[in-house]
């Protein structure tokens, strides 16, 4: 199919498509990774984007059950150079376009994504529209005018859990080929689901959490009582998409968490919503920071991890007014990591589960039990 984009700066371009027909608005950002398309284009966090591989070649190792981060495909769309439909990989189980065809989404080809990416260097992240239906240039702004903002929709809504569910599989194991099985060391938290990728509740089970998984709208009683009858020791916030200061329920029901003195670990999301809990606001990026391949320098240790990124917002400077900042980006500058005060809260921007490393970062899933 030939596919048709128009960039909030007026930018139009033809290219090619696969998978769902139609037309799709999104924010379009770039993602640096050499590999793990998979994993990317599965992670819930993408909600409501376009994500522009700025590696030229996507589907060369196929499509298998066992590397998604959830059951679906949240991003609005996937743009990349070459698309490759006929992988070579003895996991792979379907080929990309089957994947996108079974996921009704759409998948853009045959364009320069090094032209799209320097656009977003330089404008930073853009408001978009991909239409396989509509070829003009005018009515694609006047579609992508009037269609919603990223940071006027409750993307979370639409990614979390509706039901409450228990998940005992561990870390992935290379010799075996197969996932490890939880060994409890008789910890359990409750996980707040924001749109949780499944490999860091595998990560938390490695280290012999046991965890239980609840929407993003739990009431904070529940888990109050929970914690105080000792049936959980502390809450871990996910991940999400979306701009975290219009989640006022969710920064709500953490402040009240906090009150609490319940022990806490959040990750991307969940770090900038606590944030935005003890009062400081958060901030959007230019172009946020996507990829698996951002060095991060733990300034307790002095030590550089690589790791993996996917954000648009971040925490300010300021909360080190009421925490200790424990990482921060190596790119940017940026903050990746706090201690708060109080000692039982802590939390990160970067993704320890992720494994571009592949294993410096795994340490902080350790330090959560410890905390417990």
């Amino acid at each position: 199919m030939d596919a048709y984009i128009y960039l909030e700066n007026g930018v139009y371009l033809k290219a090619k498509a696969f998978g769902k027909s139609g037309t799709v608005c999104g924010e379009m950002v770039f993602n640096t990774s050499m590999s793990g398309y998979e994993e990317i284009m599965s992670d819930p966090s993408y909600a409501g984007q376009f994500i522009v591989f700025t590696m030229p070649e996507i589907g060369i190792v196929g499509i298998n059950e066992d590397d998604m981060e959830s059951s679906k495909i949240y991003a609005s769309g996937v743009i990349m150079r070459k698309f490759n439909n006929t992988p070579s990989n003895f996991r792979s189980q379907k080929t990309l376009e089957n994947f996108f065809e079974e996921q009704g989404k759409i998948g853009v080809y045959d364009i320069d994504t090094r032209y799209l990416t320097s656009i977003l260097r330089d404008n930073g992240s853009l408001n978009a529209i991909i239409s396989t239906t509509i070829s003009d240039k005018e009515e694609l702004k006047k579609e992508l005018l009037s269609s919603a903002k990223i940071d006027e929709i409750n993307y979370v809504k639409l990614v979390s859990t509706k039901n409450s569910y228990s998940h005992n599989q561990a870390a992935w194991n290379h010799d075996k080929k197969s996932f490890n099985v939880l060994n409890s060391k008789g910890k359990k938290v409750a996980v707040i689901d924001y749109g949780c990728k499944k490999n860091i509740l595998n990560e938390l089970c490695e280290v012999g959490i046991e965890v239980e998984i609840y929407p993003h709208d739990v009431k904070a009683k529940i888990l109050i009582d929970k914690f105080k009858k000792g049936e959980i020791q502390g809450v871990f916030l996910s991940n999400g998409p979306g701009e975290p200061r219009m989640l006022k329920d969710e920064i709500a029901q953490i402040k009240e968490l906090i009150k609490a003195n319940i022990p806490m670990f959040g990750i991307c999301l969940g770090h900038q919503l606590l944030s935005n809990a003890h009062g400081y606001e958060t901030y959007k990026l230019k172009f946020g920071q996507h990829g698996a391949n951002h060095p991060v320098i733990n300034l307790q240790t002095k030590s550089i991890e690589i790791t993996t990124q996917n954000h648009n917002y971040n925490v300010p400077e300021s909360i080190s007014e009421i925490a200790e900042i424990t990482h921060r980006n190596l790119f940017d500058g940026t903050i990746e990591g706090v201690r708060y005060n109080n000692g039982k809260i802590f939390s990160v921007q970067h993704h320890p589960e992720a494994s571009s490393g592949p294993n410096e970062s795994k340490y902080i899933f350790k330090e959560f039990l410890d905390i417990l």
